[in-house]
C-alpha cells in the first residue's frame, strides 16, 4: 500500500509538473503575439509620418507647380500689355497681372509654412525609423529566446510524461482509476492532509474511527466529503517508510 501511495503522490507531482511545462508552452504563442503586435504598431506609426512628410511635399510641389503657371500667365499678360490699344485694355492687363503676382506670394508664404513644417516630419520618420528597427531586432531576439524555451519545455514536457507513464504503469489500476477520477475532478490536487482531524483541503471534520484508521497507514482511505486521498498529518514520509521497509524485507 505505501509503495502505490508513493506512487500516487509522485503522480501528483509529475501531472503539476506537466500542467506548468503546458502552460509554459501554451504562453509562447501569445508573448510571440503580443511583441509582434507592438513591432505593427512601429510599422503603422513610421508609415503615418511617411505618410505626412509624404503629403508635405505633394502639397509644396504643387505650390511650385501652381507659381510656374502664374509666372507663365504673368510673362503672357505683360506682352499682351505691350499691344494695348486702350487704357482700360491696359489697366486690365495690370490688374491680371497683379492678381497672379499676389496669388504667387500667397503661394511662397504656404511653401515656407510647408518647409518649415517639413524638419519636424522628416525627424519623425528617422526617429519612427530607427524606433522600428530597435523594435526589430527585439522581436527576432525575443522569438529566438521563445524557440529556445519551447524546445526546452518541450524536451522536459517529453520527459516528465515519460516518466508519469512509466509510474502510472506500476499503480494498482484500482488505484489509479480512483486517482485518474478525482484528478479531473478536483483539477489536479488529488491529495489532502489530514491536519487536527479535519481534511485539509474541504475542512470536513473526520470520524473519530475514521482517523485512527487513517492513522495506522494500512490502507488508501478517501475524504468522505470531497473524495480526495487523506494522509495523516503530520504527513507520513511515504518514500522514506518504503526505503525502511525494502531494508528490512
Amino acid at each position: 500500500m505505501l509503495q502505490d501511495l508513493a506512487r500516487a503522490l509522485r503522480l501528483q507531482t509529475l501531472d503539476r509538473k506537466i500542467g506548468v511545462l503546458e502552460n509554459e508552452i501554451a504562453t509562447f504563442p501569445k508573448h510571440i503575439a503580443e511583441i509582434e503586435r507592438k513591432l505593427e504598431a512601429h510599422t503603422r506609426r513610421l508609415e503615418t509620418d511617411k505618410a505626412a512628410l509624404a503629403a508635405n511635399n505633394r502639397d509644396r510641389k504643387k505650390l511650385e507647380a501652381d507659381i510656374q503657371v502664374h509666372e507663365q500667365k504673368i510673362s503672357k499678360l505683360k506682352g499682351q500689355m505691350l499691344e494695348a490699344k486702350t487704357n482700360e485694355q491696359y489697366r486690365a492687363f495690370q490688374n491680371e497681372i497683379a492678381y497672379a503676382e499676389g496669388e504667387i506670394r500667397k503661394a511662397e508664404d504656404r511653401i515656407l509654412e510647408f518647409m518649415e513644417q517639413s524638419e519636424p516630419l522628416d525627424k519623425n520618420v528617422q526617429a519612427a525609423e530607427a524606433a522600428l528597427k530597435k523594435e526589430q531586432v527585439h522581436v527576432e531576439s525575443e522569438k529566438a529566446r521563445a524557440h529556445e524555451q519551447t524546445a526546452s519545455s518541450q524536451k522536459a514536457l517529453n520527459e516528465q510524461k515519460s516518466e508519469r507513464k512509466s509510474v502510472a504503469d506500476e499503480i494498482d489500476k484500482t488505484l489509479l482509476a480512483h486517482y485518474e477520477r478525482i484528478r479531473k475532478k478536483t483539477k489536479g490536487t488529488v491529495f489532502a492532509e489530514a491536519t487536527e482531524g479535519r481534511c485539509s483541503a474541504c475542512q470536513i471534520s473526520l470520524r473519530p474511527q475514521f482517523f485512527q484508521d487513517l492513522r495506522r497507514g494500512d490502507q488508501v482511505m478517501f475524504c468522505e466529503m470531497c473524495g480526495r486521498i487523506l494522509t495523516y498529518n503530520p504527513v507520513i514520509d511515504v518514500a522514506g517508510d518504503v526505503a525502511a521497509s525494502q531494508q528490512i524485507a
